[in-house]
């Protein structure tokens, strides 16, 4: 009689393994990009009702807030103490940032550009390349909208505009990409 054979053999064994290998090494780094991206989403929420407000600051008003308002404190220094009250925050309120975030800071001294410098909280997002360094923001009226632009880590920006060099800015490639950032 003929044995009937129950179980695998160690080959058939070794190639389930080889092949689920095969899979997670795929899938984890695609994992932890949708992870990164996800966080990523959350800072860009924040920024577009800040982005909102200083639209509807400059369509009223002609010109960008003087002042610059930082988001932990809300303390203001400049000629605008109401920036936060145009998207409804109280004067001497914080805006309520995620926990992504550590600071953000609008500047509007210049009047015809306005600079938004988010610093992003240690250890939340991507180590060594997008935490503990800030995404700069730079937005311009031009004729009847504001261009927004992201500023990378060597003080270029998109759309011409000269960009601050003098913060440690993300170079995270994903983060770059996602904010429209010039490579």
């Amino acid at each position: 009689m003929k044995k009937i054979q129950k179980g695998f053999t160690l080959i058939e064994l070794m190639i389930v393994v080889a092949i689920i290998g095969i899979l997670a090494a795929v899938a984890i780094p695609a994992y932890q990009d949708y992870v990164v991206k996800a966080k990523l989403s959350k800072v860009q929420s924040t920024l577009d009702s800040v982005k909102l407000a200083l639209a509807m600051y400059y369509q009223e008003n002609g010109s960008f807030p003087d002042a610059t308002i930082v988001s932990t404190t809300a303390s203001v220094t400049g000629n605008t103490p109401n920036l936060w009250g145009s998207i409804g925050i109280k004067s001497g309120e914080k805006v309520t940032l995620p926990s992504e975030v550590n600071t953000m800071t609008v500047d509007g001294t210049p009047l015809t550009s306005v600079i938004l410098d988010i610093l992003v909280q240690k250890g939340k997002i991507k180590a060594n390349t997008i935490d503990d360094k800030h995404l700069v923001i730079i937005g311009e009226a031009g004729g009847t909208a504001i261009n927004w632009t992201c500023v990378n880590a060597s003080g270029k920006a998109g759309s011409g505009t000269t960009g601050i060099g003098t913060v440690s800015s993300i170079t995270e490639e994903i983060a770059l990409k996602f904010f429209q950032c010039p490579n």
